[in-house]
């Protein structure tokens, strides 16, 4: 029996604990002979991450007990923590970084002598230490090649990145003069090594500030040689890329061909690639991305296979997996249900595994036989923990924004099947804005946004200027016009959803992490649109991050997103919602995670100092232990609680069922 009820005051089977028991997906898939290994979160184990091992029969568990946490802090927002190869006997050989102490382990285990994982880093005092990310493990030689992140200093930016050699034998556990460089560090940032199929090259991609990846990389080539003391890497030369060039992957194709993906065209296209002249030959030229954000290293949006197929992520927004034929440019499409593919492939022999999801499915992992073109989940398979029939249903929009411009947007109405609205009704409605700023929203099922559709309140994600999935061109919209276009797009959403009659213009929230974090407190200080917002873990102060208040990666981001600091200083102040804090009259509530090095605590503290007596309501909810974002489930559930209460307390709702988060002014 349906029941009219008031938006907002439905009864909803997905409570807090749900959202966030799900929170997390698989990622950094890869094979290891026949079995599938892959990483995972754990938000009831206080949010680490583990090793998923998927044997051939189909057995499937966590292979790593706390308090290992496979997750490395490379760049501070990871790479790749693992690799492992099989052997003819005594199982699969692996390595891995801790989190805890950012050391690389290395860990047999099918050792029947039960001995668990061992150092093969040192430990370092200085600064953030010694970490790693995007290994790979070469048993025949001994070493695991990766890269290597090296604080030099106390400060964010006192630090080098290099390709470095670590010894399988653990004599590099203790001594860092064990640890071999094969790269100088000429450049800022690098991702681990490729080698092709002979072992004498490899290559991999570069680029230096101020410049984000996906301006401009460099797809750097070398010679593998042998030394006194090992492999070295010689002659190491630029063949593809520059400055205004952004090659997002580099593989080698098994018949020692190097492939590449691109964004010369103005897209993320596919191409084969001279390593001597870098000359190179667009495999599929389309309108579409092959490819997106190179935020952390060992992202693979494709993945060669044995008969010279490859294996390709790409569309115009939503990504979906295909098999090309870079002889044909013909491209043929994955047959399922999934609509969404994750930037993590691997292959091997004539199958492909991926990570997909559907707006009714979350992420799990899939397996693909390119001979039968069969598709199935193989692993952390999507289970309905609820009636699906509470799941939200999307609609994929493109608005007008401001001067006629495409906004890309999913719009998500409450729904229920339990209750109805009073007809008079208009639905309250909370604009998402993603981080990055350079990202997308993916449309897949997302608990968290069914938190609150099943509860009567209208969720739209919006995929302002400056997303990735749309061309360069789209992506460069927000070329310094950050907290101006991405502010504007999400106004342009929300202002149409309200004129078309489907969201209650009285009751319009905008909530976003990070960048959308950002998005959100600068929507409140220049507008009056909005009754209330979530910001969480934001960036408030343009001046403090421009002065080395971030980590290295985003320390010199501003200049694209805003431009150089000495030349538009008044730009950075007038911009930062800091600046701008006597305007605001909105509601809001403020998360932030007390150990965060990319957006820091006392920008918000600073913030909250600012608004402090000015009779606007506000709560402040700071989380120990916590850093860029909420991983742990206790967490999740506090802040999503205390989200829906902002709401029904701005709103007029009454919602059963939650605590109350108290506002102070």
């Amino acid at each position: 029996m349906v029941s009219t009820a008031p938006y907002g005051a439905w009864r909803s089977p997905i409570d807090a604990a749900l959202a966030a028991a799900h929170d997390g997906r698989p990622e950094f898939v890869g094979t290891v002979g026949d079995e599938v290994w892959w990483v995972t979160s754990c938000p009831a184990e206080g949010g680490r991450s583990t090793l998923v091992r998927r044997r051939s029969g189909g057995e499937e568990g966590s292979a790593l007990a706390a308090p290992w946490n496979v997750r490395s802090r490379v760049m501070e927002y990871g790479g790749r923590p693992w690799a492992a190869v099989p052997r003819r006997s005594g199982g699969p050989l692996v390595v891995f970084v801790h989190f805890a102490d950012q050391r690389l382990y290395v860990w047999e285990p099918d050792d029947p002598a039960g001995g668990g994982p061992r150092p093969l880093t040192p430990v370092s005092s200085v600064g953030g230490g010694l970490r790693w990310a995007d290994p790979v493990l070469l048993p025949e030689r001994g070493e695991v090649w990766c890269v290597l992140e090296e604080f030099t200093g106390e400060g964010p930016d006192r630090l080098r990145r290099l390709i470095a050699a670590v010894p399988l034998d653990g004599s590099a556990a203790g001594d860092r003069a064990a640890v071999r460089e094969l790269t100088g560090d000429d450049s800022r940032f690098v991702t681990g090594p490729r080698l092709s199929p002979d072992g004498r090259r490899a290559a991999w991609l570069a680029w230096d500030h101020p410049r984000m990846p996906w301006e401009g990389t460099e797809l750097k080539v070398a010679e593998v040689t042998e030394g006194a003391g090992g492999a070295l890497l010689t002659g190491a030369r630029t063949v593809l890329g520059g400055a205004t060039e952004a090659v997002a992957q580099v593989e080698w194709a098994h018949d020692g061909s190097l492939l590449a993906v691109t964004d010369r065209t103005g897209w993320w296209n596919p191409y084969r690639v001279d390593p001597e002249t870098g000359e190179g030959v667009n495999l599929c030229p389309r309108e579409e991305e092959f490819a997106g954000a190179l935020w952390r290293a060992g992202l693979s949006w494709f993945v060669p296979l044995a008969g010279g197929l490859v294996a390709v992520v790409h569309g115009r927004g939503a990504q979906r997996l295909g098999i090309l034929d870079p002889d044909t440019g013909e491209l043929v499409d994955a047959a399922g249900p999934w609509t969404e593919w994750a930037a993590t492939l691997a292959a091997d022999g004539s199958r492909v595994v991926g990570v997909a999801a559907s707006p009714r499915s979350g992420y799990e992992v899939v397996e693909l036989d390119i001979r039968t073109g069969r598709a199935r989940a193989i692993g952390a398979r999507h289970r309905d923990a609820v009636d699906p029939a509470y799941y939200p249903e999307p609609l994929i929009r493109t608005f007008t924004g401001p001067d006629g411009r495409d906004v890309h947007a999913h719009v998500y109405p409450p729904h229920s099947p339990d209750y109805t609205a009073p007809a008079d009704q208009e639905p309250p409605f909370v604009v998402w804005a993603h981080g990055g700023p350079t990202g997308r929203a993916p449309l897949v099922l997302d608990l968290e946004i069914a938190y609150f559709t099943s509860r009567g309140i209208g969720v739209v994600q919006v995929n302002y200027g400056g997303s990735t999935g749309y061309g360069r061109a789209y992506r460069d919209r927000i070329r310094e016009r950050w907290g101006v276009v991405d502010v504007e797009d999400c106004a342009a959403v929300a202002e149409a959803l309200a004129e078309e009659g489907g969201a209650d213009r009285a009751r319009l929230a905008i909530r976003g992490g990070s960048a959308g974090g950002w998005t959100t407190a600068a929507s409140l200080v220049s507008s009056d649109l909005y009754a209330c917002g979530a910001i969480c873990f934001p960036v408030l102060d343009l001046p403090a991050m421009a002065a080395g208040g971030t980590h290295d990666l985003e320390s010199r981001y501003p200049e694209y997103l805003v431009g150089p600091f000495a030349e538009v200083p008044e730009r950075y102040r007038e911009r930062s919602p800091i600046s701008r804090a006597d305007r605001l009259t909105a509601a809001f509530l403020l998360l932030q995670g007390m150990e965060d090095p990319v957006c820091p605590p006392e920008q918000g503290e600073r913030f909250l100092a600012a608004v402090e007596g000015r009779g606007v309501p506000h709560a402040y909810l700071a989380f120990e232990g916590e850093g860029h974002g909420l991983r742990e489930q206790r967490n999740i559930v506090r802040a999503l609680e205390a989200e829906l209460s902002l709401y029904a307390q701005t709103f007029g709702m009454e919602v059963p069922g939650i605590p109350v988060l108290e506002l102070v002014k």
